[in-house]
């Protein structure tokens, strides 16, 4: 972590400390005038950014640039906080020019935390370079539900001290970079079946197996040094006894829990209050008032113009009325500001000069692919792997499919495309989201003219199309190799007597790239799952 000594502080006035507890979003690759405006006249103090942001790094730093040199004009004493979904695997923002990083269950996969440390120093060296001071990662909770729509493969594992011992490191690879971390999403997402993004999650475990699973990383990360903690949208009525409260809304807790009882003294931060799990009950402008009373320091709206203004609005005529005080806003004010001071100075940001990115990009890309290969798994290969490049191969993949409203798309990368630079005799098949019993006959019809079938899966459910087709080619075909592309349960709703499985853990160019090697003898792999699949 970089410590700074902290500056003297000018007097501002109610109004722009509200502003400086705003994390807000737009849309573009350039600053338009709606944040210009909040940057300047509202004094809001932080910025998220969307891969509708993104371009190339060049172009990213020039964005962070300009943000911060409206911020210093308008007289901001220190620079704006500019964060980003980092996390890496399925959920990255950063892509033309950056690198490809494994996600946390492929560095789970691994076995090795050393992979986690310095994926997280080299995620941070990029974001440094092009002007990204706080990454909201690392993700610890611990993913114990395999039908968990909204975190799966976002996590390092199923246990508490995997999980803990790999985002810690995460986490110190980060700030050793001089990045600001979010340990993520508290009190713990792992164990829903509701994307808060849609509705309120529930999870209705006692205080006691919270303690001893859920908390546990975000604990030990505390004690790690951890600078920010977010705050998810999940009712937990162990802790909160209010019927579909959230944890975003309960002093329960932000304040008792988290403060009080685990200790921790740094920012607590809303995951973005647009999320239906806010936006549809309480609503995100009064929800930023009921989040700032309940202990939170920063509120994030990612998205919506007349909604970030409403909620400044919101939170003033709050003030004003007494329902929140000036020394609640006054407090969360000074951590935020503290956080600044150790982090950030306008003496580190250039407004002159050369935009290139200042990290190694090939080194990176084969540091990088040196942990794929120690993180991609072979879960089950009975005499079938390798397969020969004289081999005629059929090769079968759905559709790509988006797993999670916070995922990005992938780009129009194809695991057929992937293939073909490795063997001329095979042949591609799509297939749609849903296909039917006659549909299925043919393609199993013609699999029978292969040596070989490489089939991918994308998030099985019980009994959908994907487990009909690997059940038909199975029974009929000696040699089916089923690639799970981003999801390792997939396992569970297929047939056991599959005799090939990898999982790549992310449907991603390197970790394609590596499962497609395995399965052609290139390369071994060594990865072994964080999960059970069963």
């Amino acid at each position: 972590m970089i410590m700074r000594e902290v500056q003297k502080l000018g007097e501002l006035n109610i109004q722009q400390k509200i502003g400086q507890l705003m994390i807000f979003g737009f849309d573009g690759k350039e600053i338009n005038n709606e944040i210009k405006t909040l940057i300047q006249e509202f004094h809001v103090g932080g910025i998220i950014l969307f891969s509708r942001n993104i371009g190339t790094p060049k172009e990213v730093h020039q964005l962070t640039r300009d943000l911060q040199q409206v911020a210093k004009e308008a007289g901001h004493e220190r620079p704006l906080l500019i964060c980003i979904d980092q996390e890496n695997g399925a959920v990255r923002r950063l892509d033309e020019g950056f690198t490809t990083f494994p996600g946390s269950m492929l560095l789970g996969a691994t076995g090795n935390a050393k992979n986690a440390y310095t994926v997280g120093q080299m995620t941070g060296r990029e974001l440094r370079s092009v002007g990204i001071n706080w990454n909201l990662a690392p993700v610890v909770d611990v993913n114990t539900n395999p039908n968990n729509p909204v975190i799966g493969v976002r996590s390092f594992g199923e246990d508490p001290k995997h999980v803990s011992t790999f985002g810690i490191q995460s986490m110190k690879g980060m700030q050793d970079e001089g990045i600001i971390t979010s340990l993520k999403h508290f009190p713990g997402h792992g164990d829903t079946h509701v994307d808060s993004h849609l509705d309120i999650p529930q999870v209705h475990h006692e205080l006691e197996h919270l303690e001893k699973v859920e908390f546990i990383p975000f604990k030990q990360g505390i004690n790690a040094g951890a600078d920010t903690v977010l705050i998810s949208h999940v009712h937990f009525p162990a802790i909160e006894p209010r019927e579909n409260v959230p944890a975003t809304l309960s002093k329960n807790v932000v304040t008792r829990l988290l403060r009080n009882k685990l200790g921790f003294e740094g920012v607590v931060t809303t995951d973005c209050m647009e999320m239906k799990a806010i936006s549809d009950h309480v609503g995100t402008p009064q929800a930023g008032v009921e989040a700032l009373c309940a202990g939170i320091d920063l509120i994030m709206v990612s998205h919506t113009h007349s909604v970030q203004h409403e909620t400044l609005k919101t939170v003033y005529q709050a003030v004003e009325t007494g329902k929140l005080t000036e020394e609640t806003i006054q407090t969360a004010y000074d951590r935020v500001i503290s956080l600044k001071d150790n982090y950030l100075s306008w003496d580190d940001i250039t407004f002159e000069g050369d935009l290139s990115p200042s990290f190694d990009s090939e080194s990176h890309k084969r540091r990088a692919m040196n942990i794929y290969k120690q993180g991609v798994t072979v879960v089950k290969n009975e005499d079938v792997l390798p397969v020969s490049e004289k081999d005629k191969v059929l090769v079968i993949y759905p559709e790509e499919q988006q797993n999670m409203l916070v995922e990005d798309q992938q780009h129009g990368l194809t695991l057929g495309k992937m293939i073909k630079q490795f063997n001329d005799h095979i042949t591609i098949k799509t297939v749609a989201n849903e296909i039917n019993e006659t549909d299925i006959e043919e393609i199993v019809d013609e699999a029978n003219m292969y040596d070989a079938v490489i089939i991918g899966t994308l998030n099985v459910k019980k009994q959908d199309y994907q487990v009909r087709l690997i059940e038909k080619l199975v029974e009929r075909h000696s040699k089916v190799i089923v690639i799970s592309l981003r999801n390792p349960y997939d396992y569970i709703y297929l047939p056991k007597d599959i005799r090939a499985y990898i999982s790549t853990y992310e449907y991603t160019k390197p970790a394609l790239q590596t499962a497609i090697e395995a399965i052609f003898g290139k390369i071994n792999v060594s990865g072994k799952l964080p999960v059970t699949l069963s």
